[in-house]
């Protein structure tokens, strides 16, 4: 069943109420004029596939589980912020801290994303279409960032674990970071997503960027 929901003059919570409402008899959510709502679909939990006709604002898709979300735009602060399952797709840019402390599941911008993209993240993929600015994966604990473009300043600052694979430049590095190339098991899960979702591009001309030490803050 799919339903439309018109978010026209509607207040974040009042708007969720409705999301939460629908989604759990719903197998797709249609959300039209959102205008730059922010916390939309927070903390959704379910298998339903929400579809949002235009730009979003900050927290899009925060804490969401299961839940398959497409901003048919761009997206403020913090998208997919702290989610555990499920897929955020946006056509757009993605605002800074895209993937924020995610904990599983893939957030997928198509656009450009700002500044610390994928920080304090512990699993799943965060895939950007275009370029990353500065401090990339800033305390990343996990998962993997994938930028199909360029990185800015400090990229991997402080990184943990996980890996950042980029495909264009970076204009430095941050501490603890060290540059990589990738190897054949890298280049076949690249090839798996790649595939999935519709990106040409060649694995093999990736790099990557991991921790230079597993214990960096002891000594």
């Amino acid at each position: 069943m799919r339903s439309i929901i018109d978010l026209s003059g509607k207040t974040p919570r009042n708007a969720n109420r409705l999301i939460r409402k629908y989604a759990a008899t719903d197998k797709k959510i249609v959300l039209k004029n959102v205008n730059s709502m922010h916390y939309i679909a927070a903390g959704l939990v379910g298998n339903c596939e929400i579809e949002v006709d235009g730009d979003v604002g900050y927290y899009a898709g925060s804490m969401i589980h299961g839940i398959r979300i497409h901003i048919k735009g761009r997206a403020g602060w913090y998208p997919g912020d702290n989610m555990t399952d499920g897929e955020i797709v946006i056509e757009g840019d993605g605002g800074d801290g895209a993937g924020q402390g995610m904990y599983g599941g893939t957030l997928y911008v198509k656009g450009n994303t700002n500044s610390r993209t994928g920080q304090i993240m512990k699993n799943g993929t965060i895939i950007v279409g275009g370029d990353s600015k500065f401090m990339t994966g800033l305390y990343m604990m996990g998962g993997r960032i994938i930028v199909l473009g360029n990185l800015g300043e400090f990229s991997g600052e402080s990184i943990i674990g996980g890996a950042i694979y980029f495909g264009g430049e970076y204009k430095s590095l941050g501490k603890n970071a060290k540059v990589e190339k990738i190897n054949e098991k890298d280049a076949r899960e690249l090839q798996v997503i790649f595939k999935k979702y519709g990106i040409k591009a060649n694995p093999k001309k990736f790099k990557k960027i991991v921790p230079e030490k597993s214990r960096p803050f002891y000594g």
